[in-house]
Formats: structure tokens, sequence, C-alpha cells
């Protein structure tokens, strides 16, 4: 790095120090054009930093405790057993589609692809540089990464194993693409940086999960960034599930890009962390494009969950909808900041967006932040917010049917999760929601 290290805040100076010696690990090993992303978007974390409480887009959400933290660069071995709950952990069986990463490096012995149609390649970079097949050169980096957004291109320094999922234009892939991230200790704190892109093709069809986690009560940091494009027509399923441990910090970055016609619908499950930041991105770059991006977090604790989310509506006649909510209990925290933007020619535009939030403490706090940004005339756009505690006549009217208190607040604890889960088409990940939301319940009620 040509920057005087001595003129960085510590945190960074760690950062990029980490980065000589990792560049130095790698030099020779990879092609010419993935040194050159790194190094550019290394430069970017130099200038840009590490966001603090100043910053518009980050006053409710501090990283002190990340940044005080020491993270070692999680190394390559692989010599620790997997868990052996893994199957459990991604819902799937050993025949299923499922690539597994632990500390972002690709593990070919617990990953298996199943049987995929023709021309289907779900696979990690490693094994993409010693093969043929589509080229990742100009869509890796190109949505997320190199820009002003200091995580991103942190991870794309870090550039070394991806979860790559290619869909051949007009094929159909019907059981579930798992793409499961496990972070272990090494003997102290790591942080790794786990990468995935998806380019599904014309008229292609598949569900995407990602799935987070890491040993229980174990400090680490994962710093993730997805990118997937949807090319004219594609019907895309996207699921996301992080159960990382109470302790750990997770911060993530998912892009989505919309060709004409595409369908993307993204659904993002945050049960675990103890700070979790969740950038997620849409843009419609196509006519009759539709992007629907749900969220929900359950936090205890004093975990804290900030979900932004943007989504660009650049050209006419598309369609989104957006549905945040959040449950939050003791003396967590949360944050939910929507924004969409309707180009001037985006005429014709449907956007909806919304964001509840339950609070089931007195002491729990929720800053919600809904934005619409219009610059046409010709658009049908809403958005709304809402923070409250259960309903007492609600409760009321339960216990007077024979039901006890703390099973009717159960009850209408999850009703109001529901609305989230009823949209989850796969089994395994709506009963693990299910499983979460009533040990967290039962847990509190034998509490009071």
């Amino acid at each position: 790095m040509n920057r005087n290290l001595a003129e960085l805040a510590p945190e960074q100076h760690r950062y990029l120090s980490q980065f000589d010696a990792f560049a130095r690990r790698q030099a020779g090993r990879d092609p010419s054009w993935l040194t050159e992303k790194r190094q550019a978007a290394i430069r970017g974390f130099s200038r840009r930093g590490f966001p603090t409480t100043r910053d518009e887009a980050w006053r409710f959400t501090s990283l002190t405790p990340l940044t005080r933290t020491a993270f070692a660069h999680a190394g390559a071995s692989d010599s620790r057993p997997v868990p052996s709950d893994l199957d459990s952990l991604t819902g799937e069986d050993s025949s299923a589609c499922r690539l597994v990463f632990l500390n972002a490096r690709f593990s070919r012995e617990h990953s298996s692809v199943g049987d995929l149609p023709p021309g289907v390649r779900v696979q990690g970079l490693s094994e993409f540089l010693n093969g043929q097949g589509p080229s990742v050169q100009e869509a890796l980096g190109r949505y997320a990464g190199d820009g002003e957004e200091p995580f991103a291109a942190l991870n794309t320094a870090f550039l070394q194993d991806v979860a790559l999922v290619h869909l051949p234009a007009n094929t159909v892939v019907e059981q579930p693409i798992h793409l499961h991230f496990h972070s272990r200790e090494e003997g102290e704190p790591v942080v790794s940086h786990p990468r995935c892109l998806v380019l599904a093709g014309a008229n292609s069809q598949a569900r995407i999960v990602e799935s987070y986690s890491g040993a229980a009560d174990s400090l680490y940091f994962t710093n993730t960034v997805t990118e997937l494009v949807a090319r004219e027509g594609a019907v895309i399923e996207h699921y996301k599930l992080q159960q990382e441990s109470l302790r750990a910090f997770h911060i993530a970055t998912m892009q989505f890009h919309l060709e004409r016609s595409a369908t993307v619908s993204s659904h993002s499950i945050s049960l675990g962390g103890a700070l979790v930041r969740n950038h997620v991105n849409a843009v419609l770059d196509g006519e009759g494009a539709e992007a629907t991006l749900n969220g929900f977090s359950l936090t205890t604790g004093r975990q804290h969950v900030d979900n932004h989310t943007s989504i660009d509506h650049a050209k006419p006649h598309c369609n989104s909808f957006e549905l945040y909510k959040g449950i939050l209990d003791d003396r967590s925290s949360g944050v939910f900041n929507g924004r969409i933007i309707v180009r001037p020619h985006a005429q014709k535009t449907d956007s909806k967006q919304t964001n509840q939030n339950l609070l089931l403490s007195e002491e729990a706090l929720v800053n919600t932040n809904p934005q619409l940004e219009i610059y046409a005339d010709d658009v049908k756009c809403t958005h709304g917010a809402t923070i409250g505690q259960l309903d007492p006549q609600a409760v009321f009217y339960l216990q007077s049917r024979g039901i006890g208190r703390e099973a009717a607040r159960q009850l209408l604890t999850f009703a109001f999760a529901n609305d989230i889960a009823s949209q989850i088409r796969i089994e395994p990940i709506r009963a693990r929601l299910e499983k979460t939301l009533f040990h967290r319940l039962a847990e509190k009620g034998s509490k009071e």
C-alpha cells in the first residue's frame, strides 16, 4: 500500500497489514484480473475507512465493539472437524445440492452438487479456475465490492473462494441450491469474507439458499457479499438464514440486478449475532422486472440488528414489494432504513414498503426510517412503519376463551411473524424459523 500506515486509524492499520500478508501469500497463484480487483478494493477501503455514528447511515449502529476487537484473518487450514449437526443446520441431506464453506474456504469433502440439469454449475471459485466454464471475470465485483461501501470493499480485497452458481438460459432447477458458511475458532477471534455470485441466465428458474452458522458462544466476524444477476425472464427465489453465535459480528451486502421481466424474491432471516448489519439492494434495470424483499429478525439480550434496504426503479413498468418485521425482547435493539428510488423515466412503477416491529420488553428499542424518492409522476408508491407491543385486548380475548396468558402472548407473537414465515416455500427453513421462535417464546415465558 502506498499510503503511510502510521496515518491510519489502528483498526484500518490492522486490516491493511493483513491484506499485505495475504497478497504476498497469493502472489503468482491467481490470475492478474483477480489480483487487480483486490488491489482496487483495498485502495477503496483505505480511502473510506470504517464508518462511525457521525455517518448518517450508521448513526444508530456503533461499530466500536467490532473495530476494537483484533480479529485475525481466517487461515486456510481445513484440519478442524466439521460440525456434527451440519445437516440440521443446512436443512438438507447429503444427496442435496450443497456447497459448504468453512471460514469462507470451500470444503469439497463436505459438499455435494447432487443431480443437476445439464449445464448448471455450482462450485467454488478455486474449482472454476481449474476448469472450463462461464466467465466470472466481468460479473465478480461489478455490482458490489469496489464502491463506497467499506465492508464490501474489504470483502473484495480478500477474495479467495467464491460460491459460484451459473444457470444456463431456459434451465429449471427443482431442488434448492444451498450455500452454507460455517465459522469456527482457530485459537483466536477470526474474520472471514464469504462471497457468493449467482448468474441466472434468461428464463432460468432456481431457489438459492444462503445459511450462516458458527460455533456456539464463539467470537468471530463474518463479512459477506452476495451478487445475484437475473437475466431476462429469470425467476429466482433467494433465502438467507443467519444463525450465528450470539457473540459474533455479521455484516452482509446483498446486491440484486434484474433485467427485463426478471423476478427475484429475497427472504432474509436474522436469528443470531451480537451485532448484525444487512445491506439489501435491488436494481430493477429492465421493463417488467419485479422484486420482493422480505426480512425478519428475532432479537434478545443485547443483540442489535440493522437492516438497510434500497430498491432502485431504473426502468418503467416495474413492481416492488417490501415487508420487514422485527420482534425485539430484553434490551435488544433494531434499525430499519428502507429506501425506494423511482427514476425520472420509471413511469408506471408500483411499489409498496412496510416495516412492522413488535416490542416484547419495555427496554427494547427500534429506529425505523422508510423513505420514498420519486422523480416520476405516473406511479403508485406507498410506505409505512409501525412500532408497538402486544394488544392487551387481544391477549384478554384469548384468555377469555380458556387460553393461558403466556400461551396467548405466544400465539399472538407467532401470528405477527407468520406473514414472513408463510412466504418461505422451503420447508426446512420455515421449520427452523418456527422452532426458534417457539423456543425463545417458551424460554421467555418460563422466566416470567
